[in-house]
C-alpha cells in the first residue's frame, strides 16, 4: 500500500510540466554542451595554440614525481602524480563560451519577449483617505 501510493506521487511529479520542461532542458545542453566542446578544441584552441608557439593545451601539466615524461598521456599511463591545468584552461574556456552564448540567447529572448502590460488604477489621494479616516473615527 505504501509502495503504490507512493508510485501513484512520484507519477504525478514526473509528468508536470516542469519536470518535462527540465528533462528536455537537460537533454538539449548536453547536446549542446557537446558541439561548443567541438568548437572550443577544434576551431578556437588550435588557433591559440599556434599563437603561442605550436602549444596544445589539453598536453600542458605539472609532473609531481621525479621521473621526467614527454607527455601527459605518457605520465598519466605511468601512474605519475600531476596537475593537468592544460585540460583544466580548455573546460574553463569551454564554460566561459557556454555562459557568454547562453547570455546572448537570454538576452535575445528578452528583447523578443513581449513586455507585460500593466493597468495603472487611480486609488484615492492621500487627502481623500485621510478624510476618509477622519469621518471613520467621527462616526465611532
Amino acid at each position: 500500500m505504501i509502495g503504490t501510493n507512493l508510485l501513484k506521487e512520484f507519477k504525478a511529479f514526473a509528468m508536470r510540466g516542469n519536470v518535462i520542461d527540465l528533462a528536455i532542458g537537460v537533454i538539449i545542453g548536453a547536446a549542446f554542451g557537446k558541439i561548443v566542446s567541438s568548437l572550443v578544441s577544434d576551431i578556437i584552441m588550435p588557433p591559440i595554440g599556434m599563437i603561442v608557439g605550436q602549444l596544445d593545451f589539453k598536453d600542458l601539466f605539472l609532473n609531481l614525481g621525479e621521473t621526467p615524461y614527454a607527455s601527459l598521456s605518457e605520465a598519466r599511463a605511468a601512474g605519475a602524480p600531476v596537475i593537468a591545468y592544460g585540460a583544466f584552461l580548455t573546460v574553463l574556456i569551454d564554460f566561459l563560451i557556454v555562459a557568454f552564448v547562453i547570455f546572448l540567447m537570454v538576452k535575445a529572448m528578452n528583447k523578443f519577449r513581449k513586455p507585460l502590460e500593466v493597468e495603472v488604477v487611480a486609488g484615492p489621494t492621500e487627502i481623500e483617505l485621510l478624510a476618509e479616516i477622519r469621518d471613520s473615527l467621527r462616526n465611532r
